[in-house]
């Protein structure tokens, strides 16, 4: 192996260490920011649950409503590809 070819290896697996030392980092900083907001969230719902259940009700509609209106989406995708097919 050349010098070159050396030292390029040895570079890139310093730069892959960076890399995944950058990741571990910002692994770290988001586990962090979830803890804290959960520990908030769970906080809050304690201080005012009635609003914690109409937050919990209006966020399983929205994903109930989303869940309808891709159903029908496909659905339609569905009818278009039959009737091109006839």
């Amino acid at each position: 192996m050349s010098d070159k070819q050396t030292d390029s290896t040895k570079s890139s697996a310093t730069t892959s260490e960076t890399i995944i030392e950058q990741a571990e980092g910002l692994f770290e900083q988001a586990k962090e920011a979830v803890s804290e907001a959960f520990t908030a969230t769970v906080d809050a719902a304690k201080a005012n649950p009635l609003a914690a259940a109409g937050i919990a009700a209006g966020a399983a509609a929205a994903i109930a409503g989303a869940a309808f209106g891709a159903s029908k989406l496909l659905a339609k995708d569905g009818e278009t590809d039959s009737a091109e097919k006839a």
